[in-house]
Parts: C-alpha cells; sequence; structure tokens
C-alpha cells in the first residue's frame, strides 16, 4: 500500500502511520492499490499519506514523489478557468461545515482532465478537517459514452430530417395547390406522407427501446409464443408485397417445447433479422427453427431461431462489431440501430444471440431463447 510514514499525528516525522481506526481500507484488509479509482489521502497538516497506483497512473506522478509532500503540490490541479483547485476550494480553512466537493472536471498539468470529488473527514460535524480524501477518475470512459450520444442524436436528426421535410413539403403543396392535382396525383402524395410518418414512428421506437435498454428497463410480458406461426406470418407479408415464395425456405423442427416470450418483442427480432437477409442478401432466405439446450442455468430446453441467406455475408473484421449502434452492412439505408436492439431484446428474455457465415456463404444470425414456462406451469 502506499502510503507516507510517520511518528507523529500529522505523518511528521520517520516512523510508520498510525494504525488505521475503523473503517480505513487497511483495517478490511484492502490494499488501496486493488481500487480501480485514483486514492489521494492527506492528513490534518495537508500531507499526503496515501497516493495509490491508479492516482499515480491517471496522475504520471510515481507514489514515493508525492508521498510526504502538501497536497497542492502532490495534486495540483485548477479548474477549467485556470485557477488553483486548493486555493480556491480551502478545504482546510474553509467552512467548518463542509463536508466536501461534488465531482467535476478539473485539469492536470499539461492539460489532461480528470474527474476529482473530495471528501473532508472530521471527528466532529464542525470541527478542523482531520483528513481529506481525493478519488481521481479518468475521463476517457466519460467521453466516448458522451461521444456515442453525440452519434445518436447526429444520426436521430439525420434520419428525421429526409421524411419530415418530405412531410412538410407535400402537405404545404397540396394546402396552397389543392384544385390543381388530379386524384391520382393527391393520392400518391397522401401515400407519400403516410409512409414517411411511419418511417418517424419507427425512428421514434427505436429510440425508446434504446433507452430502455441502456437503462435496463426493458419490460419482457411473456405469453406463449407460436414461434413458427410468427415467422409464417412474416413471409407470407414479404411475399403480398412481392417477393417470391421461392425465395423463402422455412424449417420447423417438430417437436418443440412451449415458449414462453413477449410476442411483440419476438416479432420485432423477426422482422429485423428477416428484413436484413431480405434487403443486404441474395439468394433463398432459410429460417430454421429447432429445439435446443437453454442457454439460461437451471432450464433445459430452449428454442433456437436461425436465420441465414446465400448472399456476400458479413466481412470477418465486422463479426465483432455487428450488435453495436450504428453498425451497417451496407450503405443502403437504416440506422445501424436495429441489431442492438435486436441483442437487447434477445438478452431481456435471459437469451443469446450469435453471428456467423453460412453454408451457402451467406450471413447466419442465430438466436436462442429459454423456453421460460412459469412455475405454475412446470
Amino acid at each position: 500500500m502506499s502510503v507516507g510514514t510517520s511518528n507523529a499525528p500529522g505523518g511528521r516525522g520517520t516512523g510508520r502511520v498510525p494504525a488505521p481506526r475503523h473503517g480505513d481500507l487497511t483495517g478490511l484488509g484492502i490494499d488501496p492499490d486493488e481500487l480501480p479509482d485514483g486514492l489521494v489521502v492527506a492528513d490534518e497538516h495537508g500531507l499526503v499519506v496515501c497516493f495509490n497506483a491508479a492516482a499515480a497512473r491517471i496522475t504520471a506522478t510515481a507514489p514515493a514523489d508525492a508521498l510526504g509532500r502538501r497536497l497542492e503540490k502532490a495534486l495540483p490541479l485548477e479548474d477549467l478557468e485556470g485557477r488553483r483547485w486548493w486555493q480556491l476550494t480551502d478545504p482546510y480553512g474553509g467552512l467548518a461545515i463542509r463536508v466536501g466537493q461534488p465531482e467535476r472536471n478539473l485539469l492536470l498539468p499539461g492539460g489532461r482532465e480528470v474527474l476529482v470529488s473530495a471528501r473532508y473527514v472530521r471527528a466532529e460535524p464542525t470541527g478542523p478537517v482531520r483528513r481529506v480524501v481525493v478519488s481521481l477518475r479518468d475521463t476517457e470512459a466519460r467521453r466516448r459514452t458522451e461521444r456515442s450520444h453525440a452519434e445518436l442524436i447526429a444520426t436521430v436528426a439525420h434520419e428525421l430530417r429526409s421524411p419530415l421535410t418530405s412531410v412538410k413539403g407535400f402537405t404545404a403543396t397540396l394546402l396552397a395547390k389543392w384544385e390543381r392535382f388530379t386524384d391520382d396525383q393527391k393520392r400518391l402524395m397522401l401515400e407519400t406522407v403516410d409512409a414517411d410518418a411511419d418511417r418517424v414512428t419507427r425512428l421514434i421506437a427505436e429510440l425508446l427501446d434504446i433507452s430502455r435498454i441502456d437503462s435496463g428497463r426493458l419490460e419482457v410480458r411473456r405469453q406463449p409464443v407460436d414461434i413458427g406461426a410468427a415467422v409464417g406470418r412474416h413471409i407470407q407479408a414479404y411475399v403480398a408485397a412481392g417477393q417470391p415464395a421461392d425465395r423463402f425456405l422455412l424449417r420447423v423442427e417438430q417437436p418443440l417445447p412451449g415458449l414462453w416470450a413477449d410476442p411483440d418483442k419476438i416479432d420485432q427480432v423477426l422482422s429485423n433479422l428477416i428484413e436484413n437477409a431480405v434487403r443486404h442478401g441474395e439468394g433463398t432466405v432459410t429460417i430454421d427453427i429447432t429445439a435446443t439446450a437453454s442457454p439460461r442455468e437451471g432450464e433445459e430446453a430452449g428454442t433456437s431461431v436461425t436465420v441465414s441467406d446465400e448472399g456476400p455475408g458479413i466481412p470477418e473484421e465486422s463479426m465483432n462489431r455487428v450488435f453495436t449502434r450504428f453498425w451497417r452492412g451496407s450503405k443502403r439505408g437504416g440506422t445501424g440501430l436495429g441489431l442492438y436492439i435486436v441483442k437487447g431484446i434477445v438478452e431481456a428474455h435471459g437469451g443469446t444471440i450469435t453471428v456467423g457465415r453460412a453454408l451457402g456463404g451467406g450471413a447466419e444470425f442465430r438466436f436462442t431463447l429459454p423456453v421460460s414456462t412459469p412455475a405454475y406451469l412446470a
């Protein structure tokens, strides 16, 4: 453990640091160097008595260079306006009722940004500060999250602009020049407006799904699901829309265990996977439904659905990015959010999903769900 040495209460001298009181890390058998965040502790005199490995990594300062120095020298911080942080906050001489500083972005020498929070430890509520405990965190993870949110906002803005521009343009034209158009022209414009409104609705639904997945609030309302019939309905819809019937091959292994899942969300998964195979793949789209082992411990039975095509497939180097946000297999439309949502839905059911190369050379998506039979029916 990176701690200072002292004979006196303040950490001065050459002896060992006094035995920790109840609640200290050493008293719990925890080495500060095992903590994932940077930990810096200064004693009642403002001298650093603990500077763990994470703090050394984040600040690029060796513990030996920090221990025994004054806090403001060992950890020189400035706020985003260039003011010296320790002089500004004055933990030892400020208001006696303060208990610390909330997490905020501060700058190390050289301009590196870190997240810093502090706790002022007092023996009694308004007594002198006995210790200042500082937590340091790298900002890279937060920056990645912020970049991801910025990308999501940019993608949504781009995807919304096109249909909304179309809706606005056609409705404004119809309102201004209604009498000049034939009935067929009016119908075409209104059908376009209707299709674009559906596109906006789908995008908003995707955003809501992402929000629920990211926050762990995606609800699954389980009911008995006939997975074979659900796939059949999707195939019939494509055939009715003009796809040749012989482009689809549905194979259902019997008997299948009874599947309890959320029918709407399973329809969403099937719709996305089959649409990807039709739009981005080639040749026959094959859907295999089989009984398999459950992906969840404590359950024996599961149901597996495999959707494959005979197109060019997914490049090997892209396999590990397929289920991330904004991944697109081609430039032919889409927000790149569908497969991210599919993975979230499958995992919310306790299932798993994988991607690979089909025997015919195309892409192959396989998801497996536990049957999740309610206890009162088991």
